[in-house]
């Protein structure tokens, strides 16, 4: 079996909304449950969108693009307040603002779909 950058958005997809249920789960069993709840609606959030790409792959110029940034800046993101929430300190200095902008980035490549020309089927 081999992975393709498209199947391996769905991979990425239903991991990222696995982990969004984890840390829900875990929010509602803390203390404070700010830094799990927030990491929980970054991947709920983003993972359903990563689907959307997955589905529009063939038609949309900018899939991979938006797919590759939204993943990896909500990784960043939230691991980053998982991270905190644990430990106390994040991943790296800026590391959840450096996702958040990389997740921004993202959408507008979502955006730039509407106005690339679509690729030749």
């Amino acid at each position: 079996m081999t992975f393709t950058t498209r199947s391996l958005t769905l991979l990425i997809a239903g991991l990222m909304g696995f982990t969004g249920v984890v840390t829900a789960a875990a929010a509602s069993h803390g203390a404070d449950p700010r830094l799990m709840a927030g990491a929980s609606a970054m991947c709920l959030a983003h993972a359903p969108a990563l689907i959307a790409l997955h589905a529009v792959w063939q038609t949309m110029r900018s899939a991979a693009l938006a797919a590759l940034l939204l993943a990896i800046g909500t990784a960043l993101f939230a691991g980053d307040l998982v991270f905190r929430h644990w430990n106390g300190h994040g991943l790296f200095p800026m590391s959840a603002p450096t996702g958040g902008m990389i997740m921004m980035a993202g959408w507008l490549a979502v955006a730039a779909g509407a106005f690339l020309p679509r690729r030749p089927e």
